[in-house]
Order: C-alpha cells, then sequence, then structure tokens
C-alpha cells in the first residue's frame, strides 16, 4: 500500500486487519425499456479523452502542519474574510474577502478514555478473534451520527449515551431531543439477513410499467434552465446560506448541504445538448455523443433527477434511475424518506459492510464488495438527490472507503500518482457495467473537522467531483453513471476535532438497487 503524504498529519493511519471477501451476489439484470427487435447493447461507450478540469480550487496552506506543533492566536478580522475550509487554527492572515461565520472553529471535545470501546452496532455478530474498535472511531452508520449530531453534540463529544446505548438504538432519543418537528421514529423491525442479490433487495417494490423517457412530447428551449444553480428553485422552507466558488449552501429539513451543477461534467465532448419544456414544470436534457448515445434525464421543477436513460444508437433503452415522482413531491418543506424507515439494524460485521482500500489484498476485491447486495430490502425508489439527502437512505448501501487516496490539507487536487489509486475500483466499476450498463455509482466526499462546516462542504464536494472526474477522463467510466455528493465534516469516520487524514476521504457506494429498477421490464 502507497504510503500517507509526508506533509500529512502523523495523528491518523492505524494498520487494519486485511480481509477478503468472499461472498458473490446473484448477477442483476438492467432495467431496459424494450424496444422491437433490437439487439443486446454493448456494456459501456467509449467516453471521449478530455482534459481533466482543474478539480480543486483550494490551495494547500503554509499552515498545513500537525496541530501540536502549532501556535494558537487571536485573529482580528481585517474588513471581510473568506470561508475556509480544513484550516488550522492559525496565526495566518487570510486574504481578503467574505467574513466567515462565527464559531466555525470546532472546539476539542472529549476524547474516550484509554479502554472505552465504541459499542458494536446492534445486531452485529463481531468475528472471532477480530480486533476491538478503535475507541476514537465514530459510529459505523451515517444515520446513527445524524442522530448524534441532532441531539446536539459536537465532534469529539459524544457522550456514556452514544458509547454505550446510544448507537444501538440509532439515537432514538437524541433525534427526538433535536428533531421536534419530523416524524417519530418507526420501531425497530427484524429484517432478517441481507438480501441475496439486487432482485431480492426490491422484492417490496410493486413493479409498474415505465414509460420510455422519449415517449412525452415536449417544447424545445432556447437554453438551459437554472443556469445559475443559485436561481433554481427550491421547496418551501429550503434556504440558500451562501455562495462559494460554484457551489451554493443549502439549509433544508435540518441539514445543512452544498449544491452544484453537474452539467460540465456530464456534457463535456458531447455533440449535442439540447432541452425541452414538459407538464407540471420539468424539463427534459438530451446529450448526444459522437458515438450515437444519448443520455436523457428528466428533472422535476426543483432540478431533481427523476428518470435517466441512457439510448443506445439501435434505439435499446438503459433506465438508470426513476422515480415515481409522486413518492415525495409536494409543496411543503422537503421530508427525508428515512423517516419512514427504522432504525438501521446492520447484522453483518463491519468488515463487510465497510471496504477500506488500504485492506485490499487482491484485484477482485473491489469488484466483490461492490457486487454484493444491499443490507436490507429497499422499500421503494428513491431519487438519486433522495439518497444524497438521506443518511438512512444511503445506510442500506455497502461503503468503500478508498482511504489510500491522499488529498493534501485544503485541496480537491488529484496528482497522477494518486489518480493511479483508483485503476483497481475503476476497474471493478467496469466489470459491473458490462453486466448491467444502468449501474450508478454515489462518490461522497469528505474532510475532517478542522475548518468552516460551509467551506469544508464546498471542499468535499470538489473532491468527489474529482474522483468522478479521473474514474472518467483517466478509466473511460462514463459520467452518467457516475453521481457526487460532498458531505463536509458531517460524517467523520474517526471521532476527532484535530486534523486527520483518515477524515479527508473519498467513499464510493453502489446505489443502483435504490434508484433503478433492476429486472428487465419484458
Amino acid at each position: 500500500m502507497a504510503p500517507a503524504n509526508d506533509n500529512q498529519p502523523a495523528d491518523q493511519a492505524k494498520p487494519r486487519k486485511k480481509h477478503r471477501q468472499d461472498q458473490q451476489a446473484q448477477p442483476a439484470e438492467p432495467a431496459v425499456v424494450p424496444t422491437p427487435t433490437q439487439k443486446a447493447a454493448p456494456a459501456g461507450e467509449a467516453v471521449p479523452k478530455i482534459e481533466p478540469a482543474p478539480a480543486g480550487e483550494q490551495p494547500a496552506l503554509q499552515g498545513d502542519q500537525p496541530q501540536d506543533k502549532r501556535k494558537k492566536h487571536g485573529k482580528k478580522p481585517v474588513g471581510e474574510q473568506p470561508a475556509t475550509a480544513e484550516q488550522p487554527a492559525t496565526g495566518e492572515q487570510p486574504a481578503t474577502g467574505e467574513k466567515p461565520v462565527t464559531a466555525e472553529q470546532p472546539a476539542i471535545g472529549r476524547q474516550p478514555a484509554n479502554g472505552d470501546k465504541a459499542a458494536p452496532v446492534q445486531g452485529e455478530n463481531p468475528v472471532q478473534g477480530e480486533a476491538p474498535a478503535d475507541p476514537n472511531a465514530a459510529p459505523i452508520l451515517d444515520s446513527q451520527k445524524d442522530a448524534v449530531r441532532k441531539g446536539g453534540r459536537k465532534h469529539g463529544q459524544q457522550n456514556g449515551e452514544q458509547q454505550n446505548g446510544g448507537q444501538q438504538n440509532g439515537g432514538q432519543n437524541a433525534q427526538q431531543g433535536g428533531d421536534q418537528g419530523r416524524k417519530p421514529a418507526v420501531a425497530p423491525v427484524d429484517q432478517g439477513p441481507p438480501p441475496a442479490d439486487d432482485k431480492a433487495a426490491q422484492q417490496e417494490i410493486k413493479p409498474e410499467k415505465i414509460v420510455p423517457v422519449t415517449e412525452e412530447k415536449g417544447k424545445r428551449l432556447d437554453r438551459a434552465p437554472d443556469e445559475n444553480i443559485r436561481d433554481r428553485r427550491r421547496p418551501k422552507g429550503v434556504d440558500v446560506l451562501r455562495e462559494i466558488g460554484d457551489r451554493v449552501i443549502i439549509q433544508l429539513g435540518g441539514q445543512t448541504m452544498v449544491q452544484s451543477n453537474d452539467a460540465p461534467r456530464m456534457n463535456r465532448g458531447a455533440k449535442d445538448v439540447y432541452y425541452e419544456d414538459l407538464p407540471q414544470g420539468r424539463t427534459r436534457e438530451t446529450v448526444e455523443r459522437g458515438n450515437g448515445v444519448r443520455i436523457v434525464t428528466i428533472r422535476n421543477r426543483y432540478g431533481d433527477v427523476i428518470q435517466r436513460s441512457r439510448i443506445t444508437p439501435d434505439g435499446r433503452e438503459y433506465v438508470l434511475s426513476y422515480v415515481d415522482e409522486r413518492s415525495y413531491q409536494d409543496d411543503g418543506d422537503w421530508r427525508d424518506p428515512g423517516d419512514d424507515l427504522p432504525p438501521m439494524r446492520l447484522t453483518i460485521p463491519r468488515r463487510d459492510y465497510i471496504l477500506n482500500s488500504e485492506d485490499v489484498e487482491g484485484p477482485d476485491d473491489y469488484y466483490t464488495f461492490l457486487d454484493q447486495p444491499p443490507v436490507e430490502r429497499v422499500q421503494r425508489l428513491y431519487s438519486i438527490d433522495e439518497v444524497k439527502r438521506s443518511a438512512r437512505v444511503r445506510d442500506i448501501a455497502r461503503r468503500v472507503d478508498l482511504d489510500t487516496l491522499n488529498f493534501e490539507f485544503g485541496s480537491a487536487s488529484i496528482s497522477d500518482t494518486e489518480v493511479q489509486k483508483l485503476e483497481g475500483v475503476a476497474n471493478a466499476m467496469e466489470k459491473l457495467l458490462k453486466k448491467n450498463p444502468a449501474e450508478t455509482f454515489l462518490i461522497e466526499g469528505h474532510t475532517d473537522a478542522v475548518g468552516t462546516p460551509e467551506a469544508n462542504l464546498a471542499l468535499s464536494d470538489r473532491r468527489a467531483e474529482a474522483v468522478a472526474e479521473a474514474l472518467t477522463n483517466a478509466f473511460g467510466i462514463p459520467p452518467e453513471n457516475l453521481t457526487t455528493q460532498g458531505y463536509g465534516e458531517e460524517y467523520l469516520k474517526v471521532d476527532t476535532s484535530a486534523p486527520n487524514r483518515e477524515n479527508r476521504r473519498v467513499a464510493i457506494r453502489r446505489i443502483t438497487s435504490l434508484v433503478a429498477p433492476v429486472a428487465s421490464n419484458n
């Protein structure tokens, strides 16, 4: 394994137990809208070789040194100051710009005492002889971290409730205390072992006829709708907090999130791109590529993807994303679909739920892991945006942590050396796409807890985008099979306010069974 960068704080990387995945799920069939006398489409079209865009605009700072070697100074704001991401508390004066939000420097909270052990996830079966969990490790599930945050505790301050029981019950007490406006948590339900394959994972979903993405008649538009993401129409109760570069920080449903425009990544190298108006405020985007492939995306009036398909030159349509808009759209506040689900009961060991890239031993490990089905049955199909916004829904899909991919402190740039570390996961994606060209992978960006939360959201989103760009430019993974989202410091892997390399990471989930029907519609 490649070592961490020499200029990364030496407070993190710990050896982990090696393992191999030997479970392989049954293959899933891609959802296809059939046409008469059609032949099977090629697994994946060639993506034009394009120069990577500047992935991260955040430069590495001179003060990127371990925290115990820095002196802390009080800073007097001079005019307006920029939002800072992952910046240690230094005496360095930032350049003139925006004034940061107050109280953005995280306070050092309680560190678990020696001997403290993180409680296992409820229902988890620890493997005999497995090393005890790191006492500084955050909860395994993102929904558990949400519950802790909603309960008012900050990084490094998870108390005995979380260590000794709050984690096991999904943080229901914390959630009730900090989330009065939401529907009460659903009682836990024992769903049994994980589904055997993606089709079994969707057995609760009633099949419905999917109308071809091009069937509805539209009115051609002269230009792209809502080119400025700040001007995008949003549901009631969603507030725009600020803009950071080409990112917008919004608040919805009690959480702060970053929004960005994926059109440059999706449309780069296209032969033609055009837009159409559809009824009920929806729009349809068609991207035509030089090889005759069309990527057609329908968005609702808020810009959320509700249907996306790849149409091959022979007319075959592969459904990459589909959701019944009536399942979630209304005129009220956005509502987390995870509120309808009981707290997650993980019944498998942690190592079968999260694959750390530093534990990968063979070339097929990524494929074997990503090919596995979700860890519980899917109750309905979700939009891609719902998956991005709901920690509880994301938890259904297993996760790969690319912890061997190193980002410079405060940067989203990926060097050529680091890009080569993506080869293993790119090969796994390519193999999965040959079996099912409609696979969708969510790439999550994360930062550590140093710096301002809002700037960290923007930085993490650029990190996720940089990895998606590298997978397309260097390895030919089609951009429509990749979706990105930054989460900043919201879902730390190591519960610390200090600089931490493990928290500066990118993660990947295969979310196909959450966003598209996996069985053929023939």
